[in-house]
């Protein structure tokens, strides 16, 4: 699957989740605006804050599929330069005259590859924990949001 076609498929499953959260919120506050008209307008606030974690659900799936992506086109980068370090390690071995040459040329490939698998990990590191800070985001701003909101009185 293409990417445009991931966007088209994910973004088309949120606004289908937004739409039948409405319509069930709506449904419901109807019904009970009729049985309970007192009750009607605190659904409403609910019903409200509600769809905001929802929102902030989809935003942090979305920071968290970007990560994905990320981490994907890495190791992508990552499997093309291991082939063709591969290769030039190879064809730099095959030309060595001596066996001492082909050592100290193994050495440093060995050497110039741990340091490269050590620079690639820290580079994942940091995707990561970027990742970690983008999806949480949204979900600490609704946790913030709902201390405030439920710390208050209510009023009747």
């Amino acid at each position: 699957m293409t990417k445009f076609a991931n966007e088209a498929a994910v973004k088309a499953g949120v606004e289908a989740a937004q739409k039948g959260y409405e319509q069930f919120a709506k449904l419901t506050n109807d019904q009970l605006k009729n049985a309970f008209p007192a009750a009607a307008d605190k659904f409403e606030q609910v019903a409200d804050f509600n769809k905001g974690n929802l929102d902030a659900v989809v935003a942090a799936g979305q920071a968290t599929a970007k990560a994905f992506e990320a981490i994907g086109k890495e190791f992508a980068a990552l499997n093309q330069s291991v082939f063709e370090t591969g290769v030039a390690n190879t064809k730099a071995l095959m030309a060595c005259k001596t066996v001492q040459e082909a050592v100290e040329l193994q050495t440093e490939q060995a050497r110039t590859g741990f340091d490269k698998v050590v620079a690639q990990g820290s580079k994942l590191s940091e995707i990561t924990a970027k990742a970690t800070g983008d999806a949480i985001k949204p979900i600490n701003a609704r946790v913030s949001e709902a201390v405030q909101t439920f710390s208050k009185p209510i009023a009747a």
